[in-house]
């Protein structure tokens, strides 16, 4: 990365894994819902950590493209791709064990991971259409569970309240 930030040589290398991949929408690309997470978790929680705001722009590689934890790490270190491993899914479990051990994982995780768990939902949400809200609500709300939890994180979640109540979204 002689001519990147390791933020920048992230935000290229989720591009390409995710290229030809669409949101749900069937329209908006993929790619475009990384970045979104990575700037939520700079512009509106303050996150400057690099390692962070890389794993944010990485955070579904592993999970949704043909990469895995190796290739992460070569590229952009232990750290980075032990973030991105808290975030992915183990897809060879049974659904209800996979979410069971994907809450374990990321409650061990580095407050980072939380983080980044944060900006994701927020960010789903926000992208959701009315069939979807109501499940991304939900996901949002035990993201807040794991992470308010936590000292490092108070700020983000009253943050990411604070936004809620803005945008008269009930989390009760």
């Amino acid at each position: 990365m002689p001519y990147q930030t390791m933020v920048q040589a992230a935000a290229s290398f989720s591009a390409r894994a995710h290229h030809g991949q669409v949101r749900k929408d069937g329209a908006t690309p993929y790619a475009a819902h990384p970045a979104r997470v990575a700037m939520i978790c700079a512009n509106v929680f303050g996150c400057t950590d690099d390692a962070t705001l890389a794993a944010a722009f990485l955070h579904d590689v592993i999970e949704d493209c043909a990469c895995d934890y190796d290739a992460v790490e070569k590229r952009f270190g232990e750290e980075v791709a032990t973030y991105v491993a808290a975030l992915t899914k183990d897809m060879r479990l049974p659904e209800p064990e996979r979410e069971r051990a994907y809450v374990a994982q990321i409650r061990a995780a580095a407050p980072a991971v939380r983080l980044i768990k944060l900006a994701d939902t927020w960010d789903n949400l926000c992208d959701s259409d009315e069939t979807r809200f109501g499940s991304s609500l939900d996901k949002l709300r035990h993201a807040l569970k794991l992470a308010e939890a936590d000292d490092a994180l108070v700020e983000a979640c009253q943050t990411l309240r604070t936004l809620l109540a803005d945008h008269q979204i009930d989390l009760d």
